[in-house]
């Protein structure tokens, strides 16, 4: 822990505007930096008392006054965990003022700049000069975060929560509603997604190594982009110009996980240095590789028989998994001139995933009409000779690779009462597989050969099974279960790009009572989508059989049952690429699987904006209206799939499968008008209230928009179809904050928030159930994405942080933070029995799909002298996942509460040990349905706790 006074560097210049005295007006311009000259104190609110002006320095500590008539001021500084300033400046004379201040209370002359406090200090100081609600997550002076992990440290923040792929953070939830419904930038660069289903970006995809600060907007101003209604989650880079001093800092680490009980390398290089006073270059490099494994089990096809529900298929799976991942960043910073600064700035990033899963299934489906042999309390009996029994046992062994992307270049300028900001920028997201095995499916079915299996449910989370009765030796025999098919992917191409320009321009005029400023921008966003799969399905054609006993290699790394025989890791893909000549391609299934999935949408997006700031030393209004209109162009394929002796479109009967592919094309353009207002009222010295209320809009997935129709026509000429929507409209809502932020004397704050949200058109998934049409389409059953009626949010949002610095002796290591959010959002859509999109009738009642009710994160922080200690808990409520036909069948995901742990040790001013504990107390996933009134498993994951330690030298 290092504490060092604040020091106020203030360069105070005067530039003639007439002849005489009173004429006479100048600017202010200064810095705010930490005595020992190693970082800026960014957001430290400096008033120029007399005249009733703030402003708030940036992120290099510079702030700045225009037009200031030439006389005696007094420059009033104040920061979050420091005695307030003041300072006495002269308008009209030159040179610069540089003083060192004495800070009050206990600990006079001292503010932390390393450690917990010097992260809790930053992040409510930047809440504090916020124009809207918001919270910030910031790295201290030598570059580390509280937590080894982005996704960790960010669920400490009120009303955030992470949800978890493979037990690791991924995507980012606020105030507990659908991570679709926020939007992600990097270095003012909107992100693109590389996968091809979501808009949402994957937090995992870049490193924490890499990044200064990530600020989670809660209200918009007009000029920031309108389409968010959870947050704006704005990630930042390191900037030379962030620290006086240069930073070099090496970080290698080792990771275990109690599973697969082997140590992992972790690495970074970060850097940050001013070449000369006014251009700097900083950047870093980070390398994380990760080996875990979950044992997961899936349950399907529920259904209460008379005697309790009970799954009609049961997936035993167990992953390994090895992830890779490289991220880089560069950046150049300049000053041009007295007016100028400019900045070029590149992220690369890239995820490697390899996953090997073997699945042992037990499908049921033919117990259906009459349900298990016997049943009997917990156990269920399913006797083979009653109705067939069939087990597959399958190996996926997928590669897969992310990348992201970003290259920008903008800048400000200042010419007294004008400024301007600009850039221009690219950025590309990918997702790519060629060549995975995804799965290989070995297959007995078993009819009358004396197999019965029974299942015990006594664990609703973990039923477990166990042959009993008859004997069949078949079942335990790898050479029993004989390959069905290989659905190799030949090809998975999802890119997601956007190019971007912006421009905002304003003038500030200097009033009695206040600054009034009139901004105006434009801002242009080209983005294009595309997917392109390619499937193909294989059959083995002898010589003899291919079966499991073939491929057998590594055994089970499962820990919930035994579900051998299984697979090796590489075995099967080896024989298949070995023995390619003798597999047959499955035209058909092939043909049809890969023409369903590709698709290619345009999205541009032409934005303008003016607003209008009033700001006192006390008040802050911003009000505008932000203008955005979206054209879309859209391509997709009609696919369908007639099996033999259906009826073809020209009315003869299929005398064999047969795929018809259509191409098809749409073409929307909408406008929305979005008007907002921000108001921060400092109603004491410490306390401020917000409020604000502005109208934003979330498009849909471009995946649901495309016009992808998957067709699937029986003998009996019944028609099922899985539909995408073109004509699908964006969420719109009309969001009203208010929030009450008090900072206590030393470093903390009491902070209290409510939220409303009147959201129409969220978009679900239905299942319909009765014959319908859809985009001339007949069908009998089929899943459509919609727009629901609408949807109501509101919440509470309630926040404790504290450094208790001023308490004597060990006691005043202690460091607490504490927030609850409280999110009831409702909303109604169709029941799934409508036939008609245009004309529904019968409407049911859902809490919004990945909206948790209850969200609580708390963490016990301890700091003294050479020590660090961090105990985080963080709980979600359970959310609705899917929606099914049926409510007592939809998907929900279950509560979720995580203990982590972390500790530092410095060693010396330049080295620190660190250790990292995650997931302490092994917490699970859980996805259930709630027929007959019982929670039942639609799956389960536990992957155990991961331990992480090293080193950091900073130079």
């Amino acid at each position: 822990m290092i504490t060092n006074k604040l020091l106020l560097g203030a360069a105070v210049s005067a530039i003639a505007m007439g002849l005489s005295a009173p004429a006479f007006a100048g600017e202010i311009a200064g810095s705010v930096i930490d005595a020992s000259g190693t970082v800026a104190l960014q957001s430290a609110e400096v008033r120029l008392v007399e005249l009733g002006r703030v402003a708030s320095a940036a992120r290099d500590g510079s702030f700045y006054f225009a037009d200031v008539p030439a006389g005696e001021y007094t420059l009033e500084v104040s920061y979050v965990g420091a005695e307030t300033v003041q300072r006495k400046v002269s308008v009209g004379e030159t040179g610069v003022v540089s003083v060192a201040i004495e800070l009050g209370g206990d600990r006079a002359g001292q503010i932390l700049v390393i450690g917990q406090s010097a992260n809790l200090s930053s992040a409510l100081n930047r809440k504090r000069a916020a124009d809207g609600v918001s919270d910030v997550l910031t790295r201290d002076a030598i570059g580390q975060f509280p937590d080894q992990n982005v996704a960790e440290s960010l669920r400490r923040l009120p009303g955030i929560n992470v949800l978890n792929d493979q037990g690791e953070g991924r995507f980012v939830s606020v105030r507990g509603l659908d991570p679709e419904l926020n939007s992600t930038s990097l270095n003012g660069v909107r992100l693109p997604s590389p996968e091809s289903d979501v808009r949402s970006v994957a937090l995992d995809v870049i490193s924490s190594d890499i990044i200064e600060s990530i600020e989670v907007k809660k209200s918009l101003t007009p000029d920031m982009d309108g389409d968010t209604i959870g947050a704006s989650v704005e990630i930042e880079t390191t900037s030379a110009f962030d620290r006086q001093k240069s930073l070099f800092s090496v970080k290698v680490e080792g990771s275990y996980n109690d599973y697969v009980d082997n140590v992992t390398p972790k690495g970074s290089v970060d850097f940050a240095t001013r070449l000369t006073d006014n251009f700097g270059v900083s950047g870093g490099v980070s390398y994380y590789k990760r080996e875990f494994e979950t044992d997961n089990i899936e349950a399907d096809g529920w259904d209460d028989f008379g005697a309790g529900p009970v799954p009609l298929e049961i997936q035993y799976r167990d992953y390994d998994v090895e992830r890779e991942r490289i991220s880089a960043t560069l950046g150049f910073d300049a000053r041009v001139g007295e007016s100028t600064e400019l900045y070029l700035k590149g992220v690369w990033s890239q995820f490697d995933d390899q996953e090997f899963r073997r699945r042992t299934n037990f499908d049921l489906g033919n117990f259906e009409d009459n349900g298990p042999s016997s049943q009997s309390g917990n156990t269920a009996t399913f006797d083979d000779t009653d109705e067939r029994i069939q087990v597959e046992r399958d190996i996926k062994d997928r590669f897969e690779r992310q990348r992201i992307y970003s290259i920008v270049g903008g800048g400000e300028s200042r010419w007294n009462n004008w400024f301007a900001e600009y850039s221009v920028s690219y950025a590309k997201a990918t997702e790519r597989e060629n060549g995975s095995i995804d799965p290989a499916d070995f297959r007995n079915r078993f009819d009358d050969d004396g197999l019965i299996i029974q299942f015990d449910y006594s664990d609703p989370r973990v039923p477990l099974y166990q042959q009993v009765g008859g004997v069949n030796g078949d079942f335990n025999d790898p050479s029993a279960y004989e390959l069905n098919d290989i659905e190799f992917t030949a090809l998975s191409d999802a890119q997601d790009e956007e190019w971007s320009a912006k421009f905002d321009i304003g003038r500030e005029s200097y009033l009695e009572s206040g600054t009034f400023t009139v901004q105006a921008g434009f801002k242009g966003r080209w983005r294009q989508k595309s997917y392109n799969k390619t499937v193909e399905f294989y059959e083995y054609d002898g010589p003899g059989d291919f079966t499991l006993a073939d491929v057998l290699g590594r055994g089970q790394t499962y820990r919930l049952t035994d579900i051998s025989p299984v697979a090796g890791f590489t075995e099967t893909r080896d024989f298949f690429l070995a023995n390619f000549a003798n597999f047959e391609l499955q035209e058909i299934d092939s043909q049809f699987d890969s023409a369903v999935e590709d698709y290619s949408v345009d999205e541009d997006i032409l934005a303008g904006y003016l607003l209008g700031r009033y700001e006192t030393d006390r008040l802050r209004v911003i009000g505008g209206v932000r203008v955005e209109n979206t054209r879309n162009d859209i391509l997709g394929n009609n696919v369908t799939l007639f099996e033999e002796d259906s009826t073809l479109p020209n009315g003869t009967t299929a005398t064999d499968d047969t795929v018809i592919v259509t191409p098809v094309a749409f073409e929307k353009d909408y406008t929305d008008w979005l008007p907002s207002l921000n108001v921060r009222w400092e109603a004491a010295d410490d306390l401020i209230v917000r409020l604000a209320g502005y109208r934003s809009l979330v498009r849909p997935k471009l995946s649901r928009l495309a016009p992808r129709f998957a067709v699937e026509v029986n003998d009996d000429d019944e028609i099922e179809g899985e539909f995408g929507n073109p004509a699908l409209v964006p969420y719109r809502a009309w969001n009203l904050d208010a929030s009450f932020e008090y900072y206590l004397s030393n470093n903390g704050a009491i902070t209290a928030a409510v939220f409303y949200k009147d959201v129409k058109n969220f978009i679900v998934d239905v299942e319909v159930d009765t014959p319908g049409t859809f985009n001339g389409i007949a069908f009998d059953e089929a899943v459509i994405p919609i727009n629901g009626e609408s949807g109501d949010i509101f919440g509470v949002e309630l926040g404790f942080s504290q450094s208790f610095d001023f308490l004597p002796g060990l006691l005043s290591g202690f460091l607490v933070q504490a927030n609850y959010t409280f999110t009831d959002a409702n909303g109604t859509v169709p029941d799934g029995s409508f036939t008609d999109l245009a004309n529904v009738t019968s409407f049911r009642d859902i809490p919004l799909p990945a909206s948790s009710k209850h969200t609580f994160n708390g963490v016990l922080g301890y700091e003294k002298g050479p020590i660090s200690l961090r105990l985080s808990g963080t709980y979600r409520d359970s959310y609705l996942d899917e929606l099914t036909d049926d409510p007592a069948t939809d998907r929900y995901v279950d509560d979720h509460f995580q203990l982590d742990f972390s500790a530092k040790l410095k060693v010396s001013d330049n080295i620190r040990v660190f250790y990292e504990w995650v997931n302490i107390n092994n917490a699970k996933y859980f996805a259930y349905n709630n027929l007959s009134g019982s929670q039942n498993l639609y799956q389960y994951e536990e992957y155990s706790w991961t331990m992480k330690g090293g080193v950091r030298i900073t130079f």
